[in-house]
């Protein structure tokens, strides 16, 4: 049984003859512009001869359910063995179409969708050329229906646990969901705490709420629910399974502190003697000891010894912090700790990271000291920072009277971005920008603030609000235009050259300090992390979603949820939105007890098989091994043979196995090399 949708999508389009295109009778598809298409079937004789098809029509709207229904009822008055839908892509409504098959008692998987709108009408403005690639593509669907054979879908179990990978605000808000719910979590943190870059900043827009405050109780939060266990100072190392079934390994790095004793007191950050360690927290801009607490208010509170400092590590002389430490809690001789655990659902909360911006040398930044970046502004200005949250300059330790910010260095930059530049917007700049010209004016009201920008982008609930307050409450110079150059000058000024668009002019300022708005982008362990979890990317490393409107927070793998600026450049409050999306999705997967498993998976025909392990070492998800078989020899003899066996409860379907076997033994159910071959024979006709 053949049917073909057909589309009016311009409302007002005259339906006369001149728009049909009459064709073969099996469906029909032409395209009267890029909005309007129209389908109209004749006679079916031909295919009903030459193709065993037994009914064709056509209907408008076939996925509504005035149009389940006439397939349903086809299927009943004809005793039907196979159904071909010519519509949409089977991405969209071939569920759709399975069920309607399955409720009118047909198979669900002798339904073939063959796809002629994003494959044909929405690609083709030729009229007569996307007919004829219409009839093509349903005559190879026909084709493969006809060798399809009924598959049963079989069951595995659901573990009943989640792993949340970062431990930003995302991954905390997402694991504290799915805890709240009653299901264990485990969040994995590369750094030694929970909290990622919202630790690092000082108020938020557009509340200027303090960021500390909204961030450490649910730190606090996460390290108090019984149901969630965090792994800080770990990174994942391996991921194998399937939904519901993932086996993952987790890396516990030496801290050379035992966690279960150590109290957080800090006294051995005190008199440790190495002082001279540039501070990440802190971008730089102080230094740490040789073993540290990241900040005050770390989760876990866990003092952590940096093997690349520590002397004692590195040359077996000192030993202070030990013999400093009442609790007994140093440990040189600690080691790596690999951890295994499975896990129902993975959520991939990476985060991001602003970008190098080294390689942007017209702006000074590795010129002068007093060239910053916003994240750096931000620990300047943070009561916890190197300054105590007094705004100096890094050169001198001066208070700045002029300040320019620059707005998108490295976004939205043209292809190819040579400097390490993106070509999207950051999103997230021009309201942090704002933000801290405010609160600049507001704390030092002797200080002149420019900012250049291309376009002031507010978007957000009370977002432009927040950007005229800058403008009109606190003075702050917005100006079209980008900065040309920024020069050090011998008085230890910045001369910063910049082009102001509406009053067509140049401009030179002389200024103390330089902020620069950096690009961000997701964080360099996201494409690593997406190889392991077989997550698509797309070409800036930030994961793809299933569907950009309908499924923002899963990935194309099943079992794989995101969360955060990973699958995008993102503020807080969205972020958190996204989190919570993504653990309602963990959770609806987690309450099921058993999951429905795709038949569509590769079986090995053992008498082809000739045991080369080609198609084991290819298969991403280890559903292939090996084993000894006998089999009948000639003359009566027995012979002892190493073939292939497919599990099918972890084999996904992915079908690389069958691209790799030499011999041919490996095959797809539902997808099989006969069925593919007969699909390209009814295309080449």
């Amino acid at each position: 049984c053949i049917y073909s949708e057909s589309w009016d999508m311009s409302s007002n389009s005259a339906l006369t003859p001149d728009n049909y295109i009459y064709t073969d009778g099996l469906y029909t598809i032409t395209e009267n512009s890029v909005l309007s298409f129209y389908a109209k079937p004749l006679e079916t004789e031909f295919y009903m001869e030459h193709y065993g098809v037994v009914v064709s029509t056509e209907y408008q709207y076939m996925c509504s359910q005035a149009g389940q229904e006439l397939i349903k009822n086809a299927i009943k008055e004809h005793n039907l063995t196979g159904l071909v839908v010519c519509s949409c892509s089977p991405r969209m409504h071939e569920a759709t179409f399975r069920k309607t098959a399955e409720a009118a008692g047909l198979n669900s998987y002798m339904v073939e969708i063959a796809n002629i709108r994003e494959q044909c009408s929405w690609i083709h403005k030729d009229m007569p050329e996307g007919t004829e690639k219409a009839i093509i593509i349903g005559r190879a669907a026909i084709a493969k229906v006809h060798l399809n054979a009924p598959l049963k879908p079989g069951e595995s179990p659901v573990v009943k646990r989640a792993l949340v990978i970062g431990g930003g605000i995302a991954g905390m808000q997402t694991a504290l969901d799915i805890a709240d719910a009653g299901f264990e979590v485990d969040i994995v943190e590369t750094k030694p705490t929970i909290g990622g870059k919202m630790t690092q900043i000082d108020k938020t827009f557009p509340t200027l709420d303090c960021a500390a405050c909204i961030l450490t109780p649910k730190m606090v939060d996460c390290a108090q629910n019984e149901k969630i266990n965090i792994y800080s100072y770990s990174e994942v190392t391996a991921v194998k399974g399937f939904v519901g079934n993932f086996n993952v390994t987790i890396k516990k790095k030496a801290r050379f502190v035992d966690e279960t004793k150590c109290t957080g007191c800090g006294i051995c950050t005190e008199k440790c003697p190495q002082k001279k360690v540039p501070n990440e927290f802190n971008l730089g801009m102080n230094n740490r000891s040789a073993i540290y607490i990241p900040f005050a208010q770390a989760v876990p509170k866990v003092a952590t010894i940096d093997p690349n400092a520590c002397m004692m590590l590195k040359t077996g002389k000192c030993g202070v912090c030990s013999k400093v430490c009442g609790a007994g809690a140093i440990d040189y001789k600690q080691q790596d700790q690999f951890i295994e655990r499975q896990y129902g659902a993975i959520v991939a909360a990476t985060g991001f990271n602003p970008i190098n911006i080294e390689k942007y040398d017209e702006f000074a930044y590795s010129q002068s000291k007093d060239v910053i970046t916003s994240l750096e502004f931000e620990r300047l200005t943070n009561a916890a920072g190197p300054t105590a949250g007094t705004l100096l300059r890094p050169s001198d330790g001066k208070h700045p009277h002029t300040i320019v910010f620059v707005q998108c260095v490295g976004s939205r930059e043209s292809a190819p971005c040579t400097k390490g530049g993106k070509e999207y917007c950051s999103k997230i700049c021009c309201m942090y920008t704002a933000k801290h010209a405010m609160l600049t004016r507001e704390k030092y009201p002797d200080t002149e603030v420019y900012v250049f920008y291309i376009d002031v982008r507010t978007p957000g609930k009370n977002f432009d609000e927040f950007y005229r307050r800058a403008v009109e409450q606190y003075g702050v110079h917005y100006v079209k235009g980008m900065v040309g150059k920024v020069t050090p000058q011998a008085d230890g000024t910045l001369d910063v050259q910049a082009s102001d668009l509406l009053d067509n002019k140049q401009l030179h300022i002389n200024a103390d300090l330089v902020v620069l708005a950096a690009a961000i982008e997701p964080d360099k362990s996201a494409r690593g992390l997406a190889t392991m979890l077989t997550a698509s990317m797309d070409t800036n490393d930030f994961f793809t979603e299933a569907h950009p409107k309908l499924r923002p927070v899963e990935s194309p793998t099943a079992g794989i949820f995101l969360s955060g600026a990973c699958q995008g450049p993102k503020d807080i409050p969205e972020t958190v939105a996204q989190a919570s999306a993504a653990a309602a999705k963990v959770l609806g997967l987690l309450a099921k007890d058993k999951l429905t498993c795709n038949p569509c998976v590769a079986s090995s025909d053992e008498n082809l098989c000739n045991g080369c392990s080609s198609c084991e070492k290819v298969c991403p998800y280890g559903a292939i091994t090996y084993e000894e078989k006998e089999f009948r020899g000639p003359n009566r003899t027995t012979l002892l043979r190493r073939v292939a066996s497919v599990n099918a409860a972890v084999c996904q379907g992915c079908g690389a196995c069958t691209v790799a076997c030499p011999s041919g033994a490996m095959d797809l159910k539902g997808f099989s090399n006969r069925q593919i071959m007969a699909e390209v024979d009814a295309i080449c006709k």
